[in-house]
């Protein structure tokens, strides 16, 4: 079987734009699976919410995403790319959690510039490290790439600016080509603010990237189609899976709070199918 980092390297080599729900737990990971998603994207926001009901400020642990990660990646079988926010310390905690990240199972992990702790690209407050820093994690996180492919293990590396908020347009560029020379595989230049911005980034910098479609966020939600036409090569939608999840449960819980039964509801066999029972019931007759 292919490793979770060769079988995203594939789908990247495929002409097509990839589209991208992100996920914030593993049952949220088997739905995306099941709907015929081929990759899925752990994100900090949406676990921060998820498992600690907190704002992605900084406020969760390398650990938590880690074991968050684990319980993820062993749900499905397609790839899965997780946030490493700021590599969570010097070098070499970079190195670590690239290497904790792929143990996990994941087939890529993102790590970022922000300064710790860092907070959603899309709210008030970033503020990113100097650009020699910002190099030196992501040179750290691709040489901790070369050791585990030294002994026969591989993940992929997602480098990522916010620096298009706190520094301008220039400067972000400046750091996402610096990235991809250092060898990352993905570029992520986080929150431009038109479609010139996102053009620009497409034209100007080699290798494979990423769009972040943050709906009401700073970033224009272009098509797929339109993504594609850029340049892009995976469109991620973070927040959305959330956000239909919370529109969902207020809508079921302000029914059952003026004394009536929630109208759009999934079957019972449906949430049964998704979690697995089928084919539990057929590994307890193998047993029985």
């Amino acid at each position: 079987m292919p490793s979770p980092a060769r079988k995203l390297s594939t789908l990247l080599e495929k002409l097509n734009l990839i589209t991208m729900p992100c996920c914030f737990d593993a049952f949220s990971a088997k739905v995306i699976e099941q709907n015929g998603f081929p990759l899925t994207f752990m994100s900090g926001f949406a676990v921060s919410a998820a498992r600690l009901g907190v704002p992605d400020t900084g406020l969760i642990s390398y650990g938590e995403m880690v074991e968050q990660g684990c319980n993820i990646t062993q749900a499905v079988s397609i790839p899965v790319i997780g946030d490493g926010d700021t590599g969570y310390g010097n070098a070499l905690n970079v190195k670590r959690t690239v290497k904790g990240y792929a143990a996990a199972g994941f087939a890529c992990i993102m790590i970022e510039d922000q300064v710790a702790p860092k907070r959603c690209g899309h709210t008030k407050g970033k503020a990113v490290v100097e650009r020699d820093e910002a190099l030196m994690r992501i040179r750290a996180a691709c040489d901790a790439r070369q050791e585990l492919r030294d002994q026969g293990r591989d993940i992929l590396i997602m480098a990522r600016t916010d620096a298009r908020t706190t520094d301008g347009m220039d400067e972000a560029l400046a750091r996402v080509n610096g990235f991809a020379e250092l060898g990352a595989d993905i570029t992520f230049l986080e929150a431009p603010e038109s479609e010139e911005e996102m053009a620009r980034y497409c034209q100007q910098t080699p290798g494979y990237k990423m769009a972040n479609m943050v709906e009401q966020g700073k970033t224009p939600i272009l098509s797929p189609k339109e993504l594609e036409e850029i340049g892009y090569k995976i469109a991620a939608y973070p927040l959305t899976l959330l956000l239909a999840s919370l529109k969902a449960m207020e809508t079921a819980l302000a029914q059952l709070k003026n004394g009536q039964h929630p109208a759009e509801l999934s079957s019972f066999e449906e949430l049964k199918n998704t979690v697995g029972f089928p084919s539990y019931y057929e590994e307890e007759e193998r047993y029985k």
